[in-house]
């Protein structure tokens, strides 16, 4: 039995998160309900968090969820795995009290030690049937020497440690870090933002106040406004940390603690502050029809995930680019990285980029050892579709519009006019509009299709080739993935097997131990191809479910692409034009 959402209306709902076994990564959780007026209340915790396209099941981390009412208890049945119905035949109020489990160190979700904790909304706060349109307050005990909290979420009166929330939609996009973080601050137009650091590091405040509002600036320059007022980055430094997850008003991202002294690693911590912080526009406003209002109970699916997230992937490391942060060749490099990733993925020739932006939450979350040879990532290939379309409009109006005002367009027409997502016909036509041109081939072959990818037709539009340093040499290689020695033989493990390969068509396997290759010891994987050549007729010894084999192999010629891309001498006017507008350079 479930309630309408008139009856879920009527309801009022706070929060209180203590940590009494923070060191056993335990948050001991009450959520008051008063209103009640019908007699079956049903409690649901979402199966996923948006942003991140994998059913992840939070319910399995609640225990001890219990409910009571005037001090008496309240009969609880579990009736689905994320929902519990609570018997509230004469109750006006109850008291749920339940514990979570949180020891997942990523992005998406909850994170609790002595040090800190880290709240990951989605995945710890259950919602009234029917209810999400309700708001709700989060009272936070802090454990023992903890006196910082950094949220997007609106605080109550002058109480840091207390915060609310309009509704489920808001808080669910609203992570709340708790704890003796780093903070510093700085404002970019009307806009206040936080930085939260928790973990240390090499960071300069100063210089990454002056790097990030010019990154900040660069986007906004793109749709023309900044919708918030407020905006938290919540960064969490590791030892090894990567990786980020977009919310309406703030963001979470993943650094290594020492790495902001390193030109590289300090470049791609801009370009993942740029990756996520373009998502308060596009995705987090600017969406797909299918990601919004959300199904919290299942997969939202959808086929624009290539513009979603692969867009966003193009605009983080070109943002930086035009702020003057990232060099031009810098640039070009992880563009170039980008055709890389692309073509030497066999599964790029077996799945469209629709298709795995519809499959990412069966595929793009859950890889296995054939992942590479079956899919494609919506992240390389949008980002390198992004430039592909960018480079047309700019080439097509001489300078005088590109992707920016394709962004913009759809922001303004879909966001704040219509109100709603696009569909993928409504993206196309804005495409159409601004490349003066139909695009019915253009997605034939590389959205909806998997056709080879021609770079080089876009990017002479700017006066650049990618040039493949593989082409033209003969370069014998056996097409496997490698682990490096971690037994005590010291073997060689497979870790992947690439489609079309010497060891595809010859048959070696996943989690096969390399013993030797024609009597020599298989132990350096930096040495295993060396003084082979292509039509070589090997004899490898393997040890597969403990029985030693030997495979007969004959190498192949490398289905490995190697780019780099260079420029053209004597640019006509055109290209200087494209290539100036493109790059922003003087």
């Amino acid at each position: 039995m479930s309630f309408t959402s008139e009856a879920a209306g009527a309801l009022q709902i706070s929060y209180t998160v203590s940590f009494p076994e923070a060191q056993a990564h335990y948050a001991d959780i009450e959520m008051d309900i008063k209103g009640i007026a019908q007699s079956k209340l049903n409690l649901k915790m979402p199966v996923w968090t948006p942003g991140s396209y994998l059913v992840r099941e939070f319910a399995k981390n609640v225990e001890s969820f219990s409910a009571q009412s005037s001090g008496k208890a309240v009969s609880v049945t579990k009736v689905r795995k994320n929902v519990w119905q609570l018997n509230t035949q004469g109750v006006s109020s109850v008291k749920v009290k339940y514990r979570f489990y949180a020891f997942e160190i990523s992005v998406r979700t909850a994170f609790i030690d002595v040090t800190h904790a880290f709240l990951s909304t989605s995945g710890m706060f259950f919602y009234p049937e029917g209810g999400l349109n309700l708001p709700s307050t989060i009272k936070i005990i802090p454990y023992k020497n903890w006196t910082k909290v950094s949220t997007s979420l609106e605080m109550v009166g002058n109480d840091p440690f207390t915060v609310k929330s309009p509704n489920y939609d808001i808080l669910y996009d609203s992570p709340i870090e708790v704890g003796t973080q780093d903070i510093f601050d700085f404002k970019v137009g009307n806009t206040n933002y936080e930085v939260c650091m928790y973990g240390g590091g090499n960071y300069d405040k100063e210089r990454l106040k002056k790097d990030m509002a010019k990154v900040i600036e660069e986007e906004v320059k793109i749709f023309g406004e900044n919708p918030n007022k407020r905006y938290v980055f919540i960064v969490h430094n590791y030892v090894k940390g990567g990786g980020g997850l977009e919310h309406l008003s703030s963001t979470v991202l993943g650094a290594a603690r020492d790495g902001y002294t390193k030109e590289s690693t300090y470049e791609g911590f801009l370009s993942l502050v740029a990756h996520e912080h373009f998502h308060l526009w596009n995705v987090k406003r600017l969406r797909p029809i299918a990601l919004g209002p959300f199904d919290y109970d299942n997969e939202n699916y959808t086929t624009n995930l290539w513009i979603a997230e692969g867009f966003t992937a193009y605009y983080d490391n070109l943002t930086v680019r035009r702020t003057n942060l990232f060099p031009v060749e810098h640039y070009l490099t992880a563009l170039a990285a980008d055709f890389n990733t692309i073509d030497n993925t066999p599964g790029t020739k077996v799945q469209p980029v629709s298709q795995s932006s519809f499959d990412a939450w069966i595929k793009s979350y859950r890889p296995d050892e054939n992942t590479i040879n079956t899919g494609i990532s919506y992240y390389n290939k949008g980002a390198v579709v992004g430039m592909m379309l960018d480079l047309e409009i700019i080439n097509a109006t001489q300078g005088k519009q590109s992707l920016d005002d394709v962004m913009r367009y759809m922001y303004n027409e879909y966001y704040k006019v219509k109100k709603r997502g696009y569909t993928d016909a409504e993206f196309k036509a804005a495409f159409e509009k601004f490349a003066g041109k139909k695009l019915d081939d253009f997605y034939a072959k590389y959205i909806n299709g998997t056709d080879d990818m021609d770079y080089n037709k876009y990017l002479a539009y700017a006066g650049y080739r990618a040039f493949n340093e593989y082409e033209g040499h003969s370069i014998a290689d056996l097409g496997i993935r490698m682990l490096p020695p971690a037994n005590p033989a010291g073997r060689i493990k497979v870790a992947g097997v690439l489609r079309g390969t010497a060891a595809w068509v010859d048959g070696i396997n996943v989690n096969d131990e390399l013993v030797s290759i024609n009597g020599v010891a298989a132990t350096d994987p930096k040495t295993l191809m060396k003084d082979k050549n292509v039509g070589d007729k090997l004899d490898i010894v393997v040890i597969r479910d403990g029985r030693e084999l030997t495979i007969p192999v004959t190498l192949k010629q490398t289905t490995q692409k190697k780019y780099s891309i260079q420029s053209r001498t004597d640019l006509t006017p055109q290209q200087q034009v494209v290539r100036k507008k493109w790059l922003n350079l003087n």
